[in-house]
């Protein structure tokens, strides 16, 4: 008999950021089942894995994480991201997360990297170079043209946060804050901060801070 496929929540607080990863692990349901889709820490059901996608979240060094693994419910937590700043990786690491992915991992790549993780190893990607994302994820803007970086951006002004904290949360310089604000000020047509914010509230860049039950036939 193969074995059962393996329990796993995702979290972040952005429905279609999850809706897009769960859409890419769906081909895999023999070995990856989405039991719940939450708001941050919010795990009900006693899951194997916990994938945390951090697209607009606080980075690893905060609370999130540290809430996360001390949840009973949650066997393993893995941190699902874009950011392989050597701090967060390190962080996410003393805090006894076992998985640190990239999100260019492709669909069979990342199901993979969650079976081992599963198994007991702790996996660590490499570094990406800062090229694709994986087919099938998606993020507030993408139809608008904005990159996942950039509208990772604009969900952080949205949320009412400076320049200088959104570097912090990032791990980018002020500098390149202010060059990616530029260009999605360019792609979204508006002129101010004011206007950004006012566009990604009508465009889903605000957070939806509730949870997905039974995802397409989950337990």
């Amino acid at each position: 008999m193969p074995p059962p496929p393996i329990a796993v929540a995702l979290v972040n607080d952005y429905d279609v950021v999850l809706e897009g990863v769960a859409r890419m692990l769906d081909r895999y349901r023999d070995r990856v089942l989405i039991y719940e889709i939450d708001a941050n820490e919010g795990v009900e059901d006693a899951v194997d894995i916990v994938l945390y996608d951090n697209f607009a979240q606080p980075e690893s060094d905060r609370d999130e994480i540290s809430t996360l693994v001390a949840n009973p419910r949650a066997r393993r937590v893995v941190v699902y991201t874009w950011n392989f700043h050597p701090t967060l990786i390190e962080n996410a690491r003393a805090q006894g997360v076992h998985g640190y992915l990239s999100k260019t991992l492709s669909g069979r790549e990342l199901v993979a990297a969650l079976e081992a993780v599963h198994a007991g190893e702790v996996v660590i990607s490499d570094a990406p170079p800062r090229a694709r994302t994986a087919p099938g994820l998606d993020w507030p803007g993408r139809t608008e043209g904005l990159t996942d970086r950039e509208a990772e951006i604009l969900a952080l002004i949205t949320q009412g946060m400076s320049n200088a904290q959104v570097a912090e949360l990032t791990f980018l310089s002020p500098n390149t804050v202010k060059s990616y604000i530029r260009t999605v000020y360019r792609k979204i047509g508006v002129a101010s901060r004011t206007q950004a914010v006012l566009w990604g509230v009508e465009h889903g860049f605000t957070a939806d801070h509730h949870r997905i039950e039974h995802w397409r036939g989950g337990p």
